[in-house]
C-alpha cells in the first residue's frame, strides 16, 4: 500500500473515504501484485501498466479505467469520451458492485 494513496483517502470526506477504501480492498483482492502510485494528484493502480485510478469530486468518487474496451458494460455505467479511458461515478457505498468491479479490474490489468 502506498502512503500517499492512504493519505489521499484519509483526507476525503467520510462517505467518499468509505467508498475508496471498499474499492481499494476489492482491487487488491481481485488483482494479484497490484501496485499503487500517486500520479496526477490521484491514486493510480498498475500491474506492469496503469489500469485504474480513483478521484474525489464534489458529490462522488470517480473510478477510472484505462483500456475500457476490454470491459463488458451491459448497463452502460461507463462515462466519458476519451480514446482509451472511461470512468464510473459512485455516490454511495451501496452502489458498489464488487463482483462487477472485480471482473473489470482483472480485465484491464492483463
Amino acid at each position: 500500500m502506498n502512503d500517499q494513496v492512504t493519505e489521499y483517502i484519509d483526507q476525503a470526506p467520510d462517505d467518499q473515504k468509505e467508498i475508496m477504501l471498499a474499492i481499494r480492498k476489492i482491487l487488491h483482492t481481485a488483482v494479484e501484485n497490484v501496485q499503487e502510485a500517486f500520479k496526477w494528484s490521484r491514486p493510480v493502480f498498475s500491474k506492469g501498466k496503469d489500469f485504474a485510478y480513483l478521484k474525489t469530486a464534489k458529490t462522488h468518487v470517480s473510478l477510472g479505467f484505462n483500456s475500457f474496451q476490454k470491459l463488458d458494460d451491459p448497463d452502460n455505467l461507463l462515462e466519458g469520451t476519451g480514446k482509451d479511458m472511461r470512468h464510473i461515478k459512485i455516490r454511495k457505498l451501496e452502489e458498489i458492485n464488487a463482483e462487477l468491479l472485480s471482473d473489470w479490474f482483472r480485465s484491464v490489468s492483463q
